[in-house]
């Protein structure tokens, strides 16, 4: 029988990480923890040991931190066992442009867009090589939707939207799968670390209810996965309607509409 692939999550001591966590030891998949708050990634992994039966490893990273994160490519590089990538860690920056700090900017781009891109960077030549892994970004609904007024927040998870879909046309080819998932409003903690009262917060989704599902995509191998998206043929006529343009990118005229008058 082949052994399942080890699988590294990262943000996994609450929320979506600590849900995949949970839903991939039952599976029978060993786990490699990443988080900040080492106290509960221990509490976690000695939970899942007990319940699951699976090995755990825990590594303490702070993800911003180019040393830390550091330690988690080596990883990923050089573990042969480790066949699953979940590039969960993240956080949210609230407020208006103009409110917001350039430092908490950077950290926010830092956690959301540089470090996913290096980890997926560091695993995906050894997959490419063994012609088989997958890697789950997850990125949001307000990546598609700029109109919600959170522009940096929502830059990060555009980012990682197009990174899971070039990813996906690069190495599919190759034997390894790469999954977007974009939730909408999910009952994390993000929404206490942004100091938002639980009146000023909309509708959540259950964090099992969404890791469920992404499972199933993730099962069905969809390159991005919806969860509170009712209508399929909504995301597919968004998705037709770019590639419908694609051809008119080679033009090497501008359109009429910006051509000066005679």
């Amino acid at each position: 029988m082949t052994a399942r692939p080890t699988v590294l999550i990262t943000g996994a001591s609450s929320g979506i990480g600590a849900t995949y966590a949970d839903r991939f030891a039952h599976r029978g998949h060993n786990l490699v923890l990443v988080a900040r708050d080492v106290a509960r990634l221990e509490a976690l992994a000695a939970r899942l040991r007990n319940e699951s039966g699976i090995s755990v490893e825990v590594i303490q990273a702070d993800l911003t931190l180019a040393n830390e994160l550091a330690v988690v490519e080596k990883r990923l590089r050089e573990d042969s066992r480790i066949g699953i990538l979940i590039n969960n860690a993240g956080a949210g920056l609230f407020g208006g442009f103009v409110d917001q700090t350039t430092d908490d900017m950077d950290r926010l781009i830092a956690l959301n867009t540089t470090a996913p891109t290096r980890l997926a960077s560091a695993i995906a030549p050894r997959l490419v090589q063994a012609g088989a892994g997958a890697i789950v970004n997850i990125s949001s609904v307000v990546g598609l939707a700029p109109e919600l007024g959170v522009t940096v927040y929502g830059a990060t998870k555009a980012f990682v939207l197009f990174l899971s879909q070039g990813l996906n046309q690069e190495l599919a080819p190759q034997g390894v799968y790469v999954q977007a998932v974009l939730p909408a409003a999910t009952g994390t903690e993000i929404w206490e670390r942004g100091g938002l009262s639980e009146n000023q917060r909309p509708p959540l989704m259950d964090v099992g209810k969404l890791v469920d599902a992404a499972l199933v995509g993730f099962d069905q191998r969809e390159a991005v996965t919806i969860p509170p998206l009712q209508e399929q043929s909504q995301w597919d006529a968004f998705a037709g309607a770019r590639q419908a343009m694609l051809p008119g990118f080679a033009s090497i005229e501008p359109a009429e509409r910006y051509q000066q008058p005679a």
